[in-house]
């Protein structure tokens, strides 16, 4: 078998192969799971979310349908303080527009007013 045949050695059904890795003394392709997308559709209507004109965000239902169809553990906001207010916020710095946010109506800056950043 030469290195190119064993490097490019088939993986199993739902892995896919990322680079080798060492197995002892030899270099084998390291298989890894092949993670499926999940996409969850949430909408205003259905009041999964807020519109950009209360704050642009989740709701306490929208939070709840994502964690359940993702397996995620989205939590409430915190405008209020702590560290999860920090981190969002030096986060979402980058999606103020040029000009400011002040009189946008884009759902990031509604999301910075929200959390009061």
């Amino acid at each position: 078998m030469t290195f190119i045949e064993f490097y490019l050695e088939k993986c199993w059904t739902g892995y896919t192969q990322r680079g080798m890795k060492k197995k002892g003394k030899k270099q084998v392709p390291n298989c890894v799971p092949v993670k499926e997308e999940k996409n969850v559709n949430l909408s205003v209507s259905r009041g999964e979310k807020l519109p950009v004109s209360k704050g642009a965000g989740l709701t306490a239902k929208g939070r709840a349908k994502y964690n359940r169809e993702t397996g995620s553990n989205l939590k409430a906001p915190q405008p209020e303080g702590g560290s999860r207010k920090k981190s969002f916020c030096a986060r979402s710095s980058a999606w103020i527009p040029s000009g400011g946010c002040a009189g946008k109506d884009t759902r990031g800056c509604a999301a910075r007013r929200r959390w009061k950043c």
